[in-house]
């Protein structure tokens, strides 16, 4: 009778342990095994815009026993990384186009050919206007009340003053 106590006590065990386990798919209810979810499931980011913040706050990885999906956070991080190289490439010619354009603003080469002195008035660049002092007669005008007269050069200053 011990015998048969004990092959009795196993086969309730094992329906049992095979009721909740949910070893058959006889009731049709769901009971058994889930179906196995996909490798990868659908790409978090958007594939056919550049990523915003709201992209990357709105990623929610999938969680499984040993923690996320190797396969889905490397992709994420690989479209992140892509993206950014390219923004950064885009900044840094975007920076040289700028930094292009203020050179020759400022005067790049091409722009000034002669320079003009500080006396020449708006006429032919390099030449000086009727009104610019001559060198040659010590910077006077004509017509200048303080430009020596031609015959008077052998007086020198102050030694012709008080005379009649």
């Amino acid at each position: 009778m011990f015998w048969f106590m004990l092959i009795a006590m196993v086969v309730v065990v094992a329906a049992v342990t095979l009721v909740v386990v949910g070893g058959g798919d006889a009731g049709g209810d769901g009971g058994g095994l889930r179906d196995a979810e996909p490798a990868g499931l659908h790409d978090p980011l958007p594939p056919d815009r550049p990523l915003a913040r709201a992209d990357v706050d709105a990623v929610r990885l999938p969680v499984t026993v040993r923690g996320y999906r190797m396969d889905d956070v490397d992709d994420v991080l690989d479209r992140l990384g892509a993206e950014l190289a390219e923004r950064d490439a885009r900044i840094a010619e975007l920076e040289a186009a700028l930094a292009g354009a203020h050179a020759s603003a400022m005067g790049g080469a091409g722009l000034v050919t002669e320079v003009l002195p500080a006396s020449a008035p708006a006429g032919e660049p390099g030449r000086p206007g009727p009104d610019a002092e001559d060198p040659r007669d010590g910077g006077a005008r004509p017509g200048d009340p303080e430009a020596p007269a031609h015959g008077d050069d052998d007086t020198t200053p102050g030694e012709g003053e008080g005379r009649s």
